[in-house]
């Protein structure tokens, strides 16, 4: 596989280089400059656990980057900041820290005063230095899911020739990494993982010195640089796991060029938007909706991992903004794919596969997995809503890949029959939300809606071994597992499996009936979840009411009563629509609840598809107008995607950089 990865480069490369011309600018890339500076990178981190700022990476990579910002006085860029271990931490404000000077030893630029611009897009970031002898262009492109790559043109702006020698002074945070020279490298060995760093200068026999375990130079011979004349220096910065080779990476590093590989990226990146940009709504189809759409991509592309420790399939950090979202959640996992499936099938489906690696012989599936279990253990103490058989279904429905769906058909049923075995305590047909080990936390975890009201006088019930309930049936669940067993049909159906897609639908059919007639109340006109008995609504109206209508469960009578509380501005219809409760409860409290009144953005794109599905395209529309609008930052440039909004204020709550809240803001713009 990994020289099947060296190969796919060389023929891009070469494909590139026969459909574009040598010289190329940006603007060449027309979907590409939609993402220019759509998050601000600038960061000087105080001390190595600062997270004031956001931070670039690409390819899947373990570490990030940043841009300088106004009080820093180094060039290049802030970082690297590393998700290789203790959940994210810097190593270095900047490595490598460059130091230009003439042949009296003084510097020939002032990083902080002669920075004249930075750039940032979804293909690399930029920075550029300019005086009255020197000008200074660097930029950062990632070569793969290991190596980061940095350019370095220094122009003479004289009519003189310049002596020059260039420096680089790296002064690193103390987190447990020592340095020493292997080679015409410097290596990098943490005590806190596996993950062995490397740094290269492309330039004939600099030399390495050390100062200390955890500082080190590498200077150049001093050379002349004519009037006009530019010279280009070439960094690599790497961080490899054990199950990858030094070698091989090393070779890529040496055999492509920094033109090349930026080249590449561009191309990868304007093709990727191409494709989101191409799916559009037409309601939603003005540029604002194209710069959202490229901070959405860009928000997945941060957040991207490859695979490593207990970790064998590329996936998506919840967030890499905040130390404990720094693992792979399951139905975090299916959202993810959905919103990749736009663009990127394949990450779509490895994302999917990386859960399901974690799949118990039952059927299973753990609710958050971690590549290194020293730092936090994976959680089997519950799972996650049934969400994994849309996703696989919305990714089939991209690229008909039968052989995806061939591998993925017996785990998806495996899985949806565990919920009748393990959490449906009175064997009627309905499931209730629980846990393996009894608790009720876990059980609310299970939910993913961890303190909803609804859950506020929940009791636990045991089924069997490692197998409990609530003492309540939901109607979110029961509606998610009853659209599972329609995208089974589907799927049964491409198989040949003809006689087990019309088991589904019969299943299927009797399970709307439960949902309209357990769950809905007709006094209220909304979906409550009930006692097992199904003989008494537990009140208090939230997001779980419109699942049925997001999974088609409802009746059109019941689906325009839902709506018109939906589009109740003293209820659901706020500055930031469909949030997870009413805001005329007594509970609801965006800035201290979570789930008692911030709006989600996935919560949010369920009700505006559930109002689709029953042809309220009209109210639709405005609902995901208000969203985008109303949502501090989704339309601003250099402003993170939150992971939920306060909905009366707009303002941005919690982890910056969120993943599901990009994946459905894509869902939101594109569907129609």
């Amino acid at each position: 596989m990994k020289n099947w990865g060296y190969l796919c480069i060389v023929l891009i490369l070469a494909w590139s280089c026969n459909q574009q011309s040598p010289k190329q600018d940006i603007v060449t890339f027309k979907n590409l400059v939609w993402s220019k500076n759509q998050l601000d990178y600038r960061i000087s981190p105080k001390d190595s656990l600062d997270k004031d700022g956001l931070m670039f990476s690409d390819q899947g990579a373990w570490f990030a980057f940043g841009l300088q910002d106004s009080t820093s006085s180094s060039g290049g860029f802030s970082g690297p900041f590393l998700m290789t271990q203790d959940n994210g931490i810097w190593f270095s404000k900047t490595l490598p820290n460059f130091v230009l000077t003439g042949s009296d030893g003084e510097s020939l630029i002032d990083w902080k005063k002669d920075r004249i611009r930075q750039k940032s897009y979804n293909s690399h970031l930029e920075a550029e230095y300019k005086n009255d002898v020197l000008s200074v262009h660097q930029k950062l492109v990632f070569l793969s899911g290991h190596t980061a790559l940095i350019e370095t043109k220094i122009t003479n702006r004289t009519d003189q020739k310049i002596p020059l020698s260039c420096t680089t002074q790296n002064d690193l945070f103390s987190i447990g990494i020592n340095v020493k020279q292997e080679g015409e490298c410097i290596q990098m060995v943490s005590s806190k993982s596996e993950a062995i760093g490397y740094l290269m200068v492309d330039e004939s026999n600099p030399t390495i010195s050390f100062t200390e375990k955890s500082s080190f130079s590498v200077n150049t011979p001093i050379t002349e640089i004519k009037p006009w004349e530019s010279k280009k220096v070439k960094v690599s910065i790497s961080f490899i796991f054990p199950e990858y080779s030094w070698k091989e990476e090393k070779r890529l590093i040496e055999t492509f060029s920094f033109d090349s590989i930026l080249k590449l990226r561009k191309m990868e990146k304007d093709t990727q938007l191409a494709h989101l940009f191409s799916q559009q709504n037409p309601s939603f189809n003005a540029g604002q909706y194209k710069e959202a759409l490229a901070k959405a991509h860009l928000t997945l592309q941060n957040n991207w991992r490859i695979p490593a420790g207990e970790i064998k399939h590329e996936g998506l950090f919840p967030s890499y903004h905040y130390k404990w979202f720094n693992g792979f959640w399951s139905w975090d996992s299916w959202k993810h794919a959905v919103g990749l499936s736009y663009y990127n099938n394949g990450l779509a489906k490895e994302q999917i596969e990386l859960m399901f690696d974690f799949q118990d012989d039952n059927g299973f599936v753990a609710d958050c997995v971690f590549r290194d279990t020293l730092i936090e253990r994976h959680n089997y103490r519950d799972t996650k809503p049934p969400l994994s058989v849309w996703a696989v279904s919305k990714v089939f429905e991209k690229d008909q890949d039968t052989a995806f769906v061939t591998k993925m058909y017996p785990k998806l049923k495996k899985y949806h029959t565990w919920w009748y075995n393990e959490r449906d305590h009175d064997g009627d047909g309905l499931c209730e939300y629980g846990s393996t080990d009894g608790s009720l936390v876990a059980a609310k975890w299970e939910s993913g809606m961890d303190n909803a009201i609804r859950f506020d006088g929940s009791e636990m019930l045991q089924n069997g071994p490692n197998a409990y309930s609530m003492n309540q049936e939901s109607v979110d669940l029961n509606a998610y597992l009853y659209a599972e067993k329609l995208y089974l049909a589907g799927l049964a159906e491409v198989l040949g499996k003809t006689e087990e897609a019309e088991t589904y639908r019969k299943e299927a059919t009797h399970l709307k009936t439960l949902v309209q007639n357990q769950f809905f109340d007709p006094e209220d006109g909304w979906f409550y979840d009930t006692n097992l008995e199904g003989n008494e609504f537990i009140k208090g109206e939230g997001s779980e009411g419109w699942t049925a209508l997001w999974a088609q469960a409802a009746t059109q009578e019941q689906a325009k009563a839902v709506k018109k509380r939906m589009m109740d501005p003293n209820k659901f219809f706020t500055k930031v629509p469909f949030q997870t409760m009413s805001a005329d409860h007594e509970k609801f409290n965006p800035l201290k609840g979570y789930w008692r009144g911030p709006n989600w953005l996935d919560q949010a794109y369920f009700g505006v598809k559930g109002l689709r599905n029953y042809g309220f395209n009209k109210e639709a529309d405005s609902a995901t107008t208000a969203i985008v609008e109303g949502a501090s930052g989704i339309l601003e440039k250099g402003k993170p995607i939150r992971e939920n909004y306060h909905p009366l204020t707009g303002e941005g709550l919690n982890a910056k950089n969120f993943s599901w809240s990009a994946a459905h803001l894509i869902m939101l713009l594109t569907e129609n």
